[in-house]
């Protein structure tokens, strides 16, 4: 199933996608919800970032094929053997047709097409093998990174955290398997990155498993879980896009700041 969060003139609601229309639901998406009101258009509807994280996981050096390109980075020759969490603030999320903004002074900002999970019930001290039935459904994301910064910097709090560095989206889609999933990511329509999240390091149960022993994950939470090979620089005017299969295109044009 396809969960949409959507703007339809002043008012902002969920609703479960079928095909190129949505119908709005009411009461808790993450608990008792029912389809309420008339299905509506896609083409008369603004999709929003389908969830509002109070905090947002990511997963760094997570597949094998990112570790020779993020070497200058974290400064080590192989995958880490613990998970290598970081925060990203709610105030970077943006949704499918936002605009992700180049910020002065930040020579190279490249894009990192991921697989999301966003957490559907309150999680703490959970196994791997429970971890996934806290899991609501899965989204795409893109870990915009300003590499200089995440370079010179102590902390990755601008290089992972400024404005419009988390887009998600479109849809928040159920019943997959997070541990076998394709994801893409093209830059103008140019393959930049290609992957099964079959390949992760840490597998998305761990890093919740991981996450949790230490921080309480809360309904509508998201986790990052890394990405893949080269990641590709963006410039203004570029057009990124982060597909993964059984969820659907995440896309966002790139401006720079003036």
């Amino acid at each position: 199933m396809l969960f949409a969060r959507f703007r339809h003139g002043d008012a902002v609601a969920y609703g479960i996608v079928g095909g190129e229309r949505v119908t709005p639901i009411e009461g808790d998406l993450f608990g008792d919800h029912r389809r309420a009101g008339d299905a509506l258009d896609l083409a008369d509807i603004q999709l929003l970032a389908p969830v509002v994280p109070a905090k947002i996981l990511a997963a760094a050096v997570n597949y094998p094929s990112h570790v020779t390109s993020a070497k200058a980075i974290v400064q080590q020759d192989e995958a880490p053997s613990v998970p290598q969490l970081f925060l990203k603030p709610s105030s970077s999320v943006i949704g499918p047709g936002g605009t992700i903004v180049l910020p002065q002074g930040a020579p190279r900002v490249d894009a990192e097409g991921e697989m999301v999970a966003v957490i559907g019930r309150r999680c703490r001290k959970v196994s791997p093998d429970q971890a996934l039935d806290f899991v609501f459904g899965y989204t795409c994301g893109n870990d915009v990174s300003a590499r200089h910064w995440q370079r010179d910097d102590v902390q990755w709090w601008r290089a992972k955290g400024s404005d419009t560095f988390a887009p998600i989206g479109p849809y928040i889609a159920t019943g997959l398997d997070p541990a076998d999933m394709e994801l893409r990511t093209l830059v103008n329509g140019e393959e930049k990155q290609a992957t099964n999240t079959s390949a992760l390091v840490h597998s998305l149960a761990g890093l919740i498993s991981f996450a949790s022993e230490v921080m309480t994950l809360e309904p509508g939470d998201l986790v990052f879980t890394g990405t893949p090979g080269v990641t590709p620089t963006l410039n203004h005017g570029d057009l990124v896009e982060v597909t993964i299969e059984g969820v659907g295109v995440l896309r966002n044009s790139v401006v720079q700041e003036s």
